[in-house]
């Protein structure tokens, strides 16, 4: 994983340019803030990683240092920690941004802890966000990123919509 010391930091990129800001951000995810309300650094993580469904090499190094913090107390952790690791997935797998290679081993690594850490977190209360942003995370962890984006919109109303569509079809 890419120390938050490393000054390679700066040689990556996010939307807004050089991602030299990222490890400090990064560093205010330790105390496991809510990210309800776009509160930061969550709104400034969200904004520069996973701008409008576009990501970058700093995106990737960022997921491992998110996942390390949820690790340390997923039944804590809001749906952020969950949610932006799957996006990211998501958005790469869609977009095919190639992931740098220094980045690449310590990235899926990273991911694939999502589905242990979601189990870790089940034993908390479940709103319907939070359920569907796990499985999502778990679809993006195991090589599913259409699942896992499909989970994402799949709302009470929709998956009631979708059930009848199923049925009548």
């Amino acid at each position: 994983m890419l120390s938050l010391d490393d000054p390679h930091w700066s040689d990556l990129q996010h939307a807004y340019g050089s991602a030299g800001d990222i490890p400090a951000l990064l560093r205010k995810l330790a105390d496991l803030p809510s990210s309800e309300n776009d509160k930061e650094p969550w709104h400034s993580i969200w904004s520069s990683l996973a701008h409008q469904g576009d990501v970058y090499s700093a995106s990737f190094a960022a997921v491992p240092h998110i996942i390390e913090v949820l690790a340390s107390a997923p039944s804590r952790a809001d749906v952020s920690y969950f949610q932006f690791p799957a996006w990211v997935e998501v958005c790469r797998a869609k977009t095919d941004v190639p992931i740098p290679e220094n980045l690449a081993p310590d990235y899926f690594d990273s991911l694939s802890r999502l589905p242990t850490l979601v189990a870790a977190a089940s034993s908390r209360q479940w709103d319907e966000r939070l359920l569907r942003v796990a499985l999502s995370a778990v679809a993006a962890a195991k090589g599913q990123p259409a699942i896992a984006k499909a989970v994402l919109e799949l709302s009470p109303e929709v998956a009631g919509k979708f059930i009848e569509w199923f049925y009548e079809r």
